[in-house]
């Protein structure tokens, strides 16, 4: 499964390391297999492997979620940025990916900031 999740302004170096170490705790905790972490500033591309009785929605909402309380555990002064608690923005995609597309996948997400470094619209 891909997922792609919007972020509200979150440009600091720092900031994307402490997100990206949220991200994979919040996965750890809950047997989500992180394949591939990609978090640029406006949003943030992941492969994940999980167990077929977990939906993508699910997955969804315990990344987003819990990497949100844990980035505002570790990180007090973002609340003056974000007085409601709201890291991510409401968007999300998540798509199965199979065997023969991992690879495509996977290329696609370790590139982005190659992508995004060339786009001077985003």
């Amino acid at each position: 499964m891909e997922t792609e999740i919007c972020l509200q302004n979150v440009k600091k170096e720092g900031q994307k390391n402490l997100i990206s170490a949220c991200i994979r705790r919040a996965a750890s905790l809950h047997n989500i297999k992180i394949i591939v972490l990609s978090v640029m500033p406006e949003h943030v591309h992941c492969e994940v492997q999980v167990s077929l009785n977990v939906s993508a929605s699910k997955v969804l909402q315990i990344l987003k979620g819990l990497s949100s309380k844990l980035f505002f555990e570790y990180n007090k002064k973002a609340r003056l940025r974000y007085p409601r608690g709201h890291l991510w923005s409401r968007g999300k995609f998540a798509a199965s990916v199979g065997f023969v597309q991992e690879e495509k996948v996977r290329s696609y997400i370790l590139n982005q900031e190659e992508h995004h470094r060339g786009n001077s619209t985003l």
